[in-house]
């Protein structure tokens, strides 16, 4: 039985090889299909001399090290184990290729290119670095290429060879420690400690290569190139392309020194060398997300997101027109919209633009190939609705957006009671004509229907007063709703969502709007079993409210598996996964959610505060920018970019955001962290004013006074604050227990007896450290 068999006769169903795609000294590479989630993967296998030498107790120890690394331009770690023998760990499978290839079909990089990737690099490897891993291996076939942008790949690799060589001959079987052409002297002469400025060394090789085509150093054997470093001094490039700057050449050498204390002490170093002002000249524009890295008061400078191609199946429902003459009936043609986008939605294998995402096009007038590149789609539905008294017309239409293709249109004239057919109708036709190329088979029948037109109106209602922030009324149509139809689920859904939103704003006690969620989820629950919507909300009370969070984690799970396209439950999944010690998973719920609703700037907020709790602020604010240029001014994003400023240090930004978060919006949340950001900054006296004002206020602000205490330095107090909250059974109290804002306390036993309380684990993802209390 050769590898592959006995792999796949390891595997099982869990993964379906299909071919290799890769073959080096250390690993085979085989693409294949990861069943459980249906998305492509690359499976390695250490090859039989380097498993032998390795052995499995230390491969598992060092991949669960490396799967820990979460960055940008890291490529992560789904999976890993043995198989049969077979030390295995897996990978997302990128359509792309990698670094050498490029070199090998363009040998010169464009210098804009070349050190922006090196800047990626090096942000890559500044957070491993502060992980306490160093990579040992870092050369063009370690780097792939997603659309533009690095990803580093094999951390833990180097080091698993360096240490079996320490203790067998594994050099004898033909497995490489390093490369010759681009290892540090101090690891090419053999040392077994190496620390990060062994990677700035390899990387500044391998930019030297990008820019110059070709490696600084070479020889016509691994020991002759090996020789070179030790007596050749480094031939700048500028005289040779002078569109490479001198300073870059000077930053290149620094990193090149033969001595590691000669060369920069972090690639961050590396990175703001690379990326300095020119005397007189330009600011280079080459960006990069670098954790150590304080971002200047008020930039906006992101890293550049990278573009993905459309998925074969994806598709954006655009909020339908309304050209009824009543102009009252508006809610009607959104809640068609909604209707269909959810029905799409709970199809298996489509991508479906979220309904935020969708409707932030309402009344705009752009061409479909924008909309398309916007929300990252293939297809655009978009139609019209009329009503005049009983009878209702209803236009659509389906487009390709790379060509503006027409695929498909239809018209229908029915009665207002057939709504519900009308609906089913465009999602069958659309299925019927498009199931080979775009949709999927349906995957659930969906939730129930309403029993007359009326409530389903009502219905209607309730969802476009709620997305438009009318929560009261909102909650009185949905209310309306379930008394016209009692059978109706997704009315008592629509409940539960406005009693838990007004809690959360603080317009009722926790207790109130929490209990009173809950009865109506259960009823939902009880109506219809299937409906995605109420496993959400069940969930964000379990979680947040009963601090119950196996069973939170449960409904998630459901919820999301009844309807993968449910972004907002992704996001609320995203905090909750942060606040319990798995910021990985965090920020895999959080990118998926922008992925389905890449304009709703709140979606961003999950990853952003995925970040704050590892304490990476800067891509917390890579985040937050994007999510600015993508969607609208929201008083959340400044809040979470004023915690990320004071926690680097820089007070003013901090307070600039934190103004400008409550000018949008002035709910206790963002009201006590203007005052934690005065207390912080050495404004007292406003401190104390912001806790009288927050004294004024009658339902759960006892969290919030907590928070501005912990600014002011008064342990005590804060913790006095947060067990009344608990008392108070605040939701926010799951979400504060995990930022920075709680550094301060997590020595203390009164907090630490809080924390098990609440029923969750801080250890794992949290440092307390006081590296920025500035």
């Amino acid at each position: 039985m050769d590898l592959r068999e006995r792999l796949q006769s390891a595997f099982g169903s869990q993964y379906t090889l299909d071919r290799e795609i890769g073959r080096g000294g250390t690993a085979i590479v085989f693409l294949a299909e990861d069943a459980k989630h249906q998305r492509p993967v690359a499976l390695k296998v250490l090859v039989p001399e380097l498993a032998s030498a390795v052995g499995s107790d230390r491969f598992l120890r060092e991949i669960k090290l490396a799967a820990q690394l979460t960055h940008p331009h890291i490529l992560p770690l789904h999976d890993s184990g043995i198989a049969n023998g077979i030390l295995y760990y897996v990978m997302p499978f990128i359509n792309g290729e990698s670094l050498r290839e490029r070199l090998e079909r363009e040998r010169e990089l464009p210098v804009d290119d070349a050190i922006r990737l090196a800047c990626e690099i090096a942000g890559a490897l500044d957070y491993a670095h502060k992980k306490g891993v160093v990579h040992r291996d870092i050369k063009p076939e370690n780097i792939l290429l997603a659309g533009d942008h690095a990803m580093v790949l094999d951390f833990g690799i180097g080091k698993m060879i360096s240490a079996a060589a320490e203790t067998t001959s594994i050099t004898a079987s033909g497995v490489t420690i390093g490369t010759p052409a681009y290892m540090s002297p101090e690891q090419a002469a053999g040392e077994t400690f190496l620390d990060g400025r062994s990677d700035i060394y390899s990387l500044a090789i391998m930019l030297y290569e990008m820019l110059a085509g070709a490696p600084p150093f070479t020889g016509a054997t691994a020991q002759a190139t090996i020789a070179a470093r030790f007596v050749q001094a480094v031939r700048p490039i500028h005289p040779i392309r002078p569109e490479v700057l001198e300073s870059t050449d000077q930053a290149i050498a620094i990193a090149l020194a033969t001595a590691p204390v000669d060369r920069y002490s972090t690639a961050a170093e590396f990175s703001r060398a690379l990326r300095q002002r020119p005397p007189g000249g330009q600011t280079p524009t080459y960006s990069t997300a670098i954790g150590s890295e304080p971002r200047p008061s008020g930039s906006s400078s992101v890293t550049p997101e990278p573009r993905r191609a459309p998925a074969l199946r994806s598709i954006a429902v655009l909020p339908f027109t309304n050209i009824s003459p009543d102009t009252d009936t508006e809610y009607l043609s959104d809640g068609i919209t909604e209707e269909l986008i959810n029905a799409l939605t709970r199809l298996r294998g489509i991508h479906v633009a979220a309904r935020t995402s969708a409707f932030a096009f309402k009344g705009k007038n752009l061409d479909l190939r924008t909309v398309g590149e916007k929300l990252n789609v293939r297809m655009v539905l978009e139609g019209s609705v009329r009503r005049a008294g009983n009878r209702l017309r209803v236009n659509c239409q389906l487009t390709n957006v790379a060509d503006n293709y027409n695929v498909w249109s239809d018209r229908y004239d029915r009665q207002i009671e057939d709504v519900f057919a009308i609906e089913d109708e465009i999602s069958r036709a659309i299925v019927d004509h498009l199931s080979i190329t775009v949709l999927g088979e349906p995957e659930t029948s969906g939730p129930r229907r309403a029993e007359n037109f009326e409530a389903y109106d009502l219905y209607l209602k309730g969802r476009h007063y709620f997305n438009n922030g009318s929560i009261r009324h909102a909650l009185d149509s949905f209310e309306r709703a379930a008394r016209r139809d009692p059978k109706l689920a997704k009315s008592y859904a629509g409940i539960a969502d406005c009693y838990f939103a007004l809690a959360n704003l603080s317009y009722l006690s926790p207790r109130e709007g929490y209990e009173r969620a809950r009865s109506a989820a259960q009823r939902a629950l009880e109506l219809d079993d299937s409906l995605a919507d109420a496993h959400a909300a069940m969930a964000i009370i379990k979680c947040y409210y009963d601090w119950d969070w196996p069973e939170a984690q449960r409904e998630f799970e459901r919820a999301l598996a009844l309807n993968p396209g449910l972004a907002n439950a992704r996001y609320f999944y995203s905090l909750a996964l942060s606040s319990h010690g798995r910021p990985a998973e965090a920020l895999e719920q959080g990118e998926r959610a922008i992925e389905l609703d890449p304009v709703n700037t709140h979606i961003y907020t999950g990853v952003a505060r995925a970040h704050l709790v590892t304490h990476r602020y800067a891509e917390a604010l890579d985040v937050l920018s994007r999510s600015l240029e993508r969607g609208q001014d929201v008083s959340a994003t400044h809040a979470w970019m004023a915690v990320a400023h004071l926690e680097l240090g820089s007070h003013d930004a901090a307070m600039t955001e934190a103004k400008r978060s409550l000018s949008l919006a002035e709910i206790p949340i963002y009201v006590a962290l203007l005052g934690y950001v005065s207390a912080r900054a050495g404004r007292r006296e406003e401190a104390m004013q912001v806790l009288a004002s927050l004294s004024a206020r009658s339902n759960d602000v006892a969290v919030f006074q907590a928070w501005v205490y912990v600014g002011l330095g008064d342990n005590s107090l804060a913790l006095d604050w947060l067990e009344r909250a608990y008392e108070e059974r605040s939701d926010w109290l799951v979400i504060i227990a995990a930022l920075p804002v709680c550094d301060p306390l997590r020595r203390e036993p009164r907090f630490t007896s809080l924390v098990a309380k609440l029923g969750i684990e801080l250890s794992a993802n949290i440092t307390i450290t006081s590296e920025h209390r500035t």
